[in-house]
């Protein structure tokens, strides 16, 4: 079952670039990474799906339900923590969160303090004298409460120490396991790496690949260093299945994607000193895709 699915969704803003005919499915009980650089989409198409604006043409559905038409009866059962969170200054934590938690008609007092005790969050400090990384630990909070079928992640970790983003992630994979589908936004690929099952990258407001992670790792893309005894020309390196091709004189980096024994040959006219053959990492395969699609 698809937990979302959209169609061909798109947003525009005039002559600003929105979103374009981004077409996806997210299944149930996945974590799902949605992955590319700050203003690629990634807020935008989270936005529609909350219907918190609305598309310019296509469709998306969550729970099978259209995002538009239903949307206050979906959000119910989604857990949203944006990028950036805003309170009410002179509200204290324990009751901006009880007050959040009446939307839900169920007792959440447990839930609460269960969250804040592992993200450390002082429920009884006024919002006001919140660091920027406690107010994201209040968002978390709210955003889990109510028990939510999928969970909606724009940016998650931005102000939280290396502590606090670790217990944030175990948080989210012990809600994962108890059957929570999870959809990750980020530009952060080391979290995306870490977390999800499969990712969906997005670049200019158009998603131009959908993988697995395991897919990208095994997908045959390999690290080269090479040192020569000569100066290396750009030459030598002139073909489709090599990126990120970095030049010093006699020593050259890239990435390869593709049969090993067609670079390896191309390479024996090179009188090598050294030769160094690596895995990439999910970052150097992103800018594959990003220096491939330019």
């Amino acid at each position: 079952m698809n937990i979302i699915e959209t169609n061909k969704l798109t947003k525009s803003y005039g002559k600003a670039r929105g979103i374009v005919d981004v077409s996806m499915q997210v299944k149930e009980g996945e974590i799902f990474g949605f992955i590319g650089p700050n203003g690629a989409g990634k807020s935008t198409t989270i936005r529609t799906l909350l219907s918190l604006i609305y598309p310019t043409s296509g469709s998306a559905k969550i729970f099978s339900k259209d995002c538009i038409k239903y949307g206050a009866d979906i959000r119910r059962d989604i857990g949203y923590l944006p990028s950036e969170v805003f309170y009410y200054d002179n509200m204290k934590v324990i009751n901006l969160l009880k007050y959040s938690a009446s939307f839900y008609n169920k007792d959440c007092t447990k839930r609460i303090h269960e969250i804040a005790e592992i993200m450390e969050l002082d429920l009884n400090k006024k919002i006001d004298d919140l660091s920027f990384g406690n107010k994201k630990k209040v968002g978390i909070v709210q955003g889990l409460l109510h028990e939510p079928k999928l969970i909606i992640l724009d940016e998650p970790t931005g102000g939280l120490d290396p502590l606090m983003q670790q217990r944030f992630f175990e948080l989210i994979r012990e809600e994962n396991k108890k059957g929570t589908t999870v959809f990750f936004s980020s530009h952060i690929l080391d979290e995306v790496q870490k977390m999800c099952d499969r990712v969906a990258i997005i670049k200019e407001g158009q998603i131009i690949k959908t993988e697995s992670i395991e897919s990208m790792r095994q997908d045959n893309y390999k690290k080269f260093r090479v040192e020569a005894t000569d100066r290396l020309s750009k030459d030598i390196f002139t073909i489709d299945s090599i990126t990120d091709l970095k030049l010093e004189e006699n020593k050259a980096s890239f990435i390869y994607k593709g049969d090993i024994n067609v670079i390896v040959d191309k390479l024996r006219v090179l009188q090598l000193t050294n030769l160094l053959v690596e895995e990439p990492t999910l970052e150097e395969i992103f800018m594959y895709y990003y220096q491939k699609e330019a």
